[in-house]
């Protein structure tokens, strides 16, 4: 029989790590994110009981200590999990804490991506060069989008809204499958025999 594909949203991967994550680790259900490559899971972990009178400064080195020891305490098992995922959706999964308000994210990926620019558009990220804000053109487009995502947050976040109400249409098609775009779904489920 032919392997047909199952198409997973965002929904049902939050879910899955929510129920193979262990109880006890987070003191809520983790923020979960995908895009192509990677895939994000930031949990909240608990905050340390230090001692009265701790100043704010006091207060952040015992929640950054919390986050270091939840990430050596719980790294096998993170590997483990991350594995699982990684099969069921060819992505590599990361990973992160936040504690009070500290928050640290672990082995996230850095992933090329290839861009051709006109020369004007060159002249801007060699401008930032000379300039001592980056030290490679790579570096150099990387804090433009940096820039983009700090400062048009609003208006980013609009766009992202826009595209999930796509989805959430083309899901609801004529019939139930989401039509040729299907294909570009953020998430695809592992094969199955039929």
């Amino acid at each position: 029989m032919k392997k047909t594909p199952t198409v997973w949203t965002l929904a049902d991967v939050q879910a899955w790590f929510a129920g193979r994550i262990p109880d006890g680790w987070f003191t809520e259900a983790p923020t979960v994110t995908a895009d192509r490559e990677e895939i994000l899971v930031v949990g909240t972990v608990a905050r340390p009981t230090v001692p009265e009178g701790t100043d704010a400064s006091g207060a952040t080195v015992a929640e950054r200590a919390r986050i270091q020891g939840f990430r050596e305490d719980t790294r096998a098992h993170r590997m483990r999990i991350a594995d699982e995922a990684e099969v069921l959706w060819g992505r590599k999964v990361s990973w992160g804490a936040r504690c009070g308000a500290a928050e640290e994210l672990f082995t996230t990926q850095s992933v090329p991506v290839m861009t051709r620019l006109r020369m004007d558009q060159r002249a801007v990220l060699d401008t930032l060069i000379d300039a001592g804000v980056a030290r490679s053109r790579s570096e150099a487009l990387a804090w433009c989008v940096r820039q983009v995502g700090s400062h048009q947050r609003e208006w980013i976040d609009q766009l992202r809204e826009a595209v999930e109400q796509v989805e959430r249409i083309r899901a609801d098609g004529p019939d139930g499958t989401g039509g040729p775009a299907a294909a570009d779904a953020p998430v695809d489920a592992p094969t199955s025999e039929a």
